[in-house]
């Protein structure tokens, strides 16, 4: 039974990348498939309060931005695992478009496996030079849809038969059983300027004709880097458009950073869930697949991810920035159509269980370990 071992952000790091690990590293403990490791990607050092964070996944080292001990504890730490998973994000790591990430990869004796979170349709030329170069170090590349393997292929320089897609996972089991009845809008996730929310207020002022009147709740903290260096800006620029907007009393926000059980209340008791963002080059989206899992309709500007899991049916996309076509697309899925879209995610989202995702890296590090011992 091999032992994985995780670079990554982790909890109690706030983000998708930390949840993303978290939830593969349990799912690949709690199947039997393997041990696991973690080394934690930090911004600085570890402070008291998250000395004591406990978690059932043993944390072996932090791999600190700009620090070469804890690099070189890092390495160490995951060179005594027999395969490495590796999270890769520019913004995670130190450097330049993160590039000490080269540095960690360059030492590994043990095979890595690097997941692609961002593909970016047109990066700066240092950004092209960093992920081809993180892809050149991998023994295999995963990216989560096919899109993201599509943009590889024509505008990087990858050797494409070390790429294969494995979609996001999705905590299981995550089907709703819930009726698409209502008016109850929902967007989720940890909110910063890019989400597009006040496009979503917008729209729920084109909306005050429908009977009941649409709530609107938003689900999540403030970013943490975005409430270090902005505050609560964003929130506050929402509130204000509410106000002006006359539709206050239609949105709520829930202020919170929920663990699992409870945000699946509030996707299920979702009528839509909103995917507003103004982001053009997201190929990745783990609220996205799971507001599909939950089988809940999905309204979403045409980010690539969003275009790929929705055209079949299970939701609605729209041009960024477009209040009126959101307006539209919300009434589309009140007038009736949310149903077949409900039938249609459930059937999308078949086989992305954590527990069934884990098995799909198990079986290419099984094909990894076996090459190498061969």
């Amino acid at each position: 039974m091999p032992t994985y071992g995780f670079l990554s952000t982790f909890p109690p790091t706030r983000c998708g990348l930390a949840t993303f690990t978290q939830s593969l590293a349990t799912a690949i403990v709690g199947s039997g498939l393997g041990g696991a490791t973690i080394v934690r990607v930090m911004d600085g050092p570890v402070d008291d309060s998250e000395a004591r964070f406990g978690s059932r996944l043993p944390i072996a080292a932090h791999l600190v931005a700009g620090d070469s001990s804890s690099m070189s504890a890092s390495i160490r730490a995951l060179n005594a695992c027999d395969v490495a998973i590796v999270q890769h994000e520019y913004g995670i790591f130190g450097g330049t478009d993160g590039d000490e990430v080269i540095g960690v990869l360059e030492q590994l004796t043990a095979p890595a496996i690097v997941v692609l979170h961002t593909v970016l349709e047109k990066p700066t030329p240092n950004q092209k030079r960093v992920l081809e170069r993180v892809c050149e170090l991998a023994t295999s590349v995963v990216v989560m849809s096919d899109r993201a393997r599509t943009t590889l292929e024509a505008t990087y320089a990858v050797d494409l038969r070390r790429v294969q897609m494995i979609p996001h996972g999705v905590p299981d089991p995550m089907f709703s059983t819930a009726e698409i009845d209502g008016h109850r809008i929902v967007t989720w996730g940890l909110i910063g300027p890019g989400k597009g929310i006040e496009w979503g207020i917008r729209a729920l002022a084109l909306l005050g004709d429908l009977d009941p009147l649409p709530e609107y709740v938003i689900v999540g903290r403030t970013h943490p880097k975005v409430l270090a260096h902005e505050g609560e800006a964003y929130r506050d620029s929402l509130k204000e458009i509410a106000r002006e907007l006359g539709v206050e009393a239609m949105v709520t926000f829930v202020d919170e950073y929920l663990d699992a059980a409870a945000l699946a209340e509030y996707v299920t008791s979702a009528d839509v869930v909103l995917l507003p963002y103004d982001n053009h080059d997201q190929v990745t989206s783990g609220v996205l697949v799971e507001a599909v899992a939950a089988a809940r309709p999905v309204v979403a500007t045409a980010f690539p991810h969003a275009v790929e899991l929705l055209t079949g049916g299970a939701g609605l996309v729209v041009d960024h920035g477009n209040p009126q076509a959101i307006a539209a697309a919300l009434r589309t899925v009140f007038s009736g159509q949310g149903r077949l879209m409900s039938e249609v995610a459930t059937r999308v989202s078949l086989g992305t269980s954590w527990t069934e995702i884990a098995a799909r890296y198990d079986a290419v590090a099984a094909t990894i370990l076996a090459s190498r011992a061969a």
